[in-house]
């Protein structure tokens, strides 16, 4: 099948729009038609050529929903017309990670740009073209039965998109890997949309002061929305004063959701005695962050990592689309931008500059 599709063939350069062959699912696969792509920072690193080791050409995207066209050999957990989410760690279900239900960490990834048999799924002129996880920015792609999550059809499947990502991530690491409880203080060093969802998620834990910290101060009204309590500018030179005198004390929880470089120091700052800095935000290659052990030492603070919201996709992703239906997970009010496919570069220009809390590439229906 042939299908016009957002191909970025080098870093640094405009995505082109080619006719790809799609392949037939194989044994394990399933054919997904997208309905929506998230716009994510991850993809940026390949985009600015942060992340060296991304092969190309590729299909971009690692967030998304749709409704699955066709199945292959000995699928069964999804069959055509499934409104389904796609996850970016379908895990191999077998290593210990996986079986303690977190695919994140699967000790078994496929090669990088590759389904798991080593192969490719999109082909141009007869050369691979590679998939950059799901390859969600493709109108139709190809994934491991693992990689989709069948959801309640009632749930719209543009807002869905995010719960593959940006909500899985933002709102796990404030439910699974800090275990926010009310009362706590929280602030969020970054509000984009993993940023958003986890300053959203500490609201809903009943958390407070919730402090949305973040250089673009034109963003402070809907953050507000959204939960926060407080706003502060991130380029304040007394940031870390602000955030501390919101909390009265420093805050229990700072999550970094940007890796701008001054975020990870100001979340640090930031910290109460006992309290704990989670680091959710990737990286470029080669990045390294450097702290005072003596601020660790002498308030027991800690730093955690928290990858993909400490999340199990088949059981987290249903929970936050029951929380949207019912009327608690504000999914519609983290989107800030909505692109057609034949835009997809003014998107990430878009996420480059700041500008946007959540973009959504949206795929005619």
């Amino acid at each position: 099948m042939i299908v016009p599709t957002p191909v970025l063939t080098g870093a640094r350069t405009p995505h082109r729009l080619l006719d790809l062959d799609v392949d037939e699912p194989r044994a394990g696969e399933v054919r997904v038609r997208m309905a929506a792509s998230g716009v994510c920072h991850s993809c940026l690193y390949a985009i600015d050529g942060e992340h060296a080791a991304i092969p190309m050409p590729i299909v971009l995207g690692d967030e998304g929903a749709g409704v699955v066209e066709a199945t292959g050999p000995g699928v069964s957990t999804v069959a055509p017309g499934d409104h389904v989410i796609v996850s970016w760690a379908p895990g191999c279900d077998r290593c210990r990670t996986c079986r303690q239900g977190y695919p994140a960490l699967c000790a078994h990834q496929p090669p990088l740009g590759r389904m798991a048999d080593g192969t490719t799924r999109f082909h141009h002129g007869g050369t691979e073209v590679f998939h950059y996880g799901p390859a969600t920015n493709a109108p139709l792609t190809v994934v491991a039965e693992r990689a989709v999550v069948p959801v309640d059809p009632a749930m719209p499947l543009d807002l869905a998109a995010l719960i593959g990502c940006a909500a899985a991530t933002g709102v796990g690491a404030v439910r699974n890997t800090a275990r926010v409880r009310p009362g706590e203080a929280v602030a969020v060093v970054g509000c984009g949309g993993v940023g958003i969802s986890a300053l959203h998620a500490a609201a809903l834990a009943g958390a407070y002061p919730v402090i949305a910290v973040d250089v673009r101060t034109d963003k402070f009204a809907a953050l507000t929305r959204m939960g926060a309590t407080h706003c502060v500018d991130a380029a304040a030179p007394d940031a870390a004063d602000r955030i501390r005198d919101a909390a009265g004390r420093g805050v229990d929880h700072a999550f970094v959701t940007t890796s701008a470089a001054p975020a990870f120091p100001l979340a640090m700052a930031s910290l109460a005695v006992r309290g704990t800095c989670v680091v959710i935000a990737g990286y470029p290659d080669g990045a390294t962050l450097t702290f005072d052990p003596g601020h660790l030492l002498n308030g027991e603070r800690r730093v955690i990592a928290s990858k993909y919201g400490s999340s199990n996709p088949p059981v987290d992703f249903p929970d936050l689309v029951d929380l949207y239906l019912a009327g608690r997970l504000d999914l519609a009010a983290m989107v800030s931008h909505r692109w057609r496919v034949d835009q997809m570069d003014e998107a990430y220009d878009a996420l480059r500059s700041g500008a946007a809390t959540r973009g959504l590439i949206v795929f005619d229906a």
